[in-house]
């Protein structure tokens, strides 16, 4: 990849990380679901405490990818 190639992909990635955190902010109160789903699992121990967000995972990956699909079938 070449630095302009580098450059833009950096590029894309810091809008990706900023609108995110954008929504996170102006949406925060009525997202407090995501991460808490049926198959997000979590334990707590007497010293120790694991949580796993495995249903939410899933969930953002699956948008993500109708997302790059959209994109993909509109610049065709």
């Amino acid at each position: 990849m070449t630095q302009e190639g580098t450059g833009k992909a950096l590029l894309a990635v810091g809008i990706v990380f900023c609108l995110a955190g954008g929504l996170l902010w102006g949406f925060g109160d009525r997202l407090k679901w995501l991460g808490h789903l049926p198959g997000d699992f979590s334990y707590e121990g007497p010293n120790f405490k694991f949580y796993f967000p495995l249903t939410t995972i899933l969930l953002l990956n699956g948008v993500f990818w109708l997302l790059l699909k959209l994109k993909e079938w509109f610049s065709k």
